[in-house]
């Protein structure tokens, strides 16, 4: 089976999550021989082909061909006269005048038109102009592979799944990793909206990342509970070598936010809860590493709460850098308001760190080595960190386990249930 997937990113060039989900998806489905052709807007020559065949959307040409075919005929007189000549015949009888349109010669012109978009790869203020540009390639794409079935991750690639399924009639899977209402709350932006919904009106199936997701889906965008099916996300298992462990050399414990500093994430809540937990054991510092735009608003109220000696902002990290922050956190927290899923969760455990994490998350439904809170229960979060922090039999156990936990949910357990998907719908 050919998949033709369109993603917006792909390792190690990543903004968060999605990226990550589609590399591990695409290795798991490499391992039920599962061809998958991904394209994304830009690549930049680092990333790993082992199980993908990567498509740079603007290293795509598209080439139209224009041909023109003119005839040319001419008019041509001729007389017939009749071969017995009989005496009673009529002179207009005798001879009758025709006149016949002869082909003369024919003249082809081809004109070739060529071009290609080029993309930013980011997510800027053009975004709904390379959205629109991205699903005029995904229709040339379609038109010029061999693949069975198509699927869009997010909205951002709905349009090019849209198109891809108009041009080639195959089947349309698409993939949500967060709706709008995850990321912007009851404020969402009716344009980002109006295509989630498109997208999943026109798709043949729709996977959601977690149940959570999928009563989004069903309630608040009309979509048939049959056509929604949920398959949770996994985590990459990793083993780092003890030399590339960051080793702490101060005795303070590291509490870590790692994450888009965005209203989704719940940014605000964990300063509120840092500020307790500092107030109660000063020997405590915090992390929040991420960018977004909530991140200035952070900043202000950490230093209104006169804790900035204790709270660090490291910015985004990605790769290796992850990984280096996990050696060095003690607890790593994700207190977000409406996630979908939350891989980050796993990389932490699969870490060796213990985690807390919100009721009102995704990860929470498969997890049961993390502790559990409100994103909104402030006192709760702190409680939470304080006890992990301080209480050694209890951290030790979360270790232990979660990471077993964590290594049981593998990406070809997801990649199993995406590709039975595949196999219904090509069935059908």
């Amino acid at each position: 089976m050919k998949v033709l997937m369109f993603g917006w990113e792909f390792p190690p060039h990543i903004t968060g999550g999605l990226g990550t989900a589609c590399f591990g998806l695409t290795k798991g489905l490499n391992h039920f021989g599962t061809e998958v052709i991904f394209v994304v807007p830009k690549s930049y020559g680092d990333e790993d082909k082992t199980f993908v065949e990567l498509l740079d959307a603007g290293h795509v040409d598209i080439t139209e061909r224009k041909t023109e075919h003119t005839e040319f005929w001419e008019n041509f007189k001729y007389i017939e006269v009749g071969s017995n000549l009989i005496p009673y015949m009529d002179p207009e009888e005798f001879k009758k005048i025709f006149e016949k349109k002869i082909f003369s010669h024919s003249e082809f012109k081809e004109s070739v038109f060529s071009t290609n978009f080029k993309f930013s790869g980011s997510y800027g203020a053009n975004l709904y102009e390379e959205v629109a540009r991205y699903a005029l390639i995904a229709a040339y794409i379609a038109g010029t592979n061999k693949f069975d079935i198509i699927h869009a991750h997010d909205w951002l690639t709905y349009p090019a799944g849209i198109a891809a399924k108009k041009v080639s009639g195959k089947p349309l899977v698409v993939h949500m990793h967060a709706t709008e209402f995850d990321r912007s709350g009851e404020n969402i932006n009716q344009r980002v909206y109006d295509i989630e919904r498109e997208g999943m009106q026109a798709a043949d199936k729709v996977i959601a990342v977690s149940n959570l997701t999928r009563k989004i889906i069903i309630e608040r965008y009309g979509v048939h509970p049959d056509k929604v099916v949920t398959v949770h996300n996994s985590v990459e298992p990793i083993s780092l070598p003890e030399e590339f462990k960051v080793t702490k050399n101060f005795e303070e414990k590291i509490v870590t936010f790692l994450g888009r500093v965005t209203f989704q994430k719940g940014p605000d809540y964990f300063i509120e809860a840092a500020k307790k937990v500092i107030d109660k054991d000063p020997n405590v510092r915090f992390v929040m590493a991420g960018s977004g735009d909530m991140l200035n608003k952070m900043i202000r109220r950490v230093a209104k709460l006169n804790i900035a000696t204790k709270f660090h902002f490291a910015g985004f990290l990605k790769g290796q850098e992850v990984y280096d922050m996990f050696s060095l956190s003690d607890v790593y927290v994700m207190p977000s308001v409406s996630e979908p899923f939350g891989i980050s969760p796993l990389e932490a455990m699969i870490s060796d760190v213990p985690v807390i994490i919100s009721k009102q998350s995704g990860v929470a439904e498969v997890l049961r080595h993390a502790l559990k809170v409100d994103f909104w229960d402030v006192d709760d979060l702190a409680d939470a960190i304080y006890a992990m922090l301080h209480y050694p039999a209890l951290s030790k156990m979360f270790k232990k386990y979660g990471k077993i936990e964590v290594e049981n949910l593998r990406w070809e357990n997801s990649a199993f249930k995406v590709n039975k998907v595949y196999k219904e719908m090509c069935e059908k």
